[in-house]
């Protein structure tokens, strides 16, 4: 009974360390297919989340590259606004410059049309004054015995003569032009009469020649009985 019992243990103890044996190499093979299979799951996951990250890589160049270039292109259009704005700046200058000088040349025109104006009008009356001394030219000749001469400068010589009872043909000269200002001047009298100056001023005030031509015979008159 001893050696059946004994032969039982001995039975049982083999079979256990068959058992684990076997279980062991099989849980082994399990275990080592499952770490394999993680390994390929990590190995995929990795290389999934690599390529992944290559493309978030990539992605993230692609948006600094269009950052820079939008940078870029903003700091042109700025570049570009301050140049129009100096272009407009200069433009409305120039344009104010332009109508400066257009209002000068206005300015200009309307004063040289009144000084044609002016000068028209005195050149009018000088020639009206002129006229008039020639209609009355051979009038004073032949009552007078007055003679007119136009020398240089436009200026009138008026030679009078039958003053002196003495020397008839002795000559008194009076010479008289027009001023700047369209006035009558005596430039010249011989002899020199103390009332020529008034004479002068009486002309202008009433333009009247005629009396003017008279009273310069009368004051040679005068003059030739002192």
């Amino acid at each position: 009974a001893e050696d059946e019992v004994t032969l039982f243990e001995r039975d049982m103890k083999e079979f256990w360390i068959q058992f684990k044996i076997s279980y062991g190499t099989e849980q082994n093979n399990q275990t080592s297919a499952l770490r394999d299979l993680c390994k390929e799951t990590i190995e995929a996951l990795s290389e999934k989340w690599s390529k992944k990250l290559k493309e978030e890589d990539l992605m993230i160049d692609k948006i600094q590259e269009y950052n820079n270039e939008i940078l870029q292109q903003s700091k042109y259009i700025a570049e570009k606004e301050e140049q129009l704005t100096e272009i407009k700046s200069k433009l409305n200058q120039e344009e104010e410059q332009q109508k400066n000088l257009t209002d000068s040349i206005q300015e200009l025109k309307e004063e040289l049309m009144k000084k044609m104006e002016i000068k028209s009008s005195k050149n009018k009356a000088a020639k009206e004054k002129v006229e008039q001394v020639s209609k009355i030219k051979t009038l004073f000749e032949e009552h007078l015995g007055l003679e007119m001469r136009r020398i240089h400068d436009e200026q009138l010589q008026f030679i009078f003569r039958h003053i002196d009872h003495k020397d008839p043909d002795k000559p008194y000269i009076c010479t008289l032009s027009i001023n700047e200002q369209g006035d009558y001047e005596v430039t010249a009298c011989t002899p020199p009469l103390d009332c020529i100056a008034e004479l002068q001023l009486k002309l202008r005030e009433t333009n009247n020649f005629s009396a003017f031509v008279a009273n310069i015979r009368k004051a040679f008159t005068a003059l030739s009985y002192k």
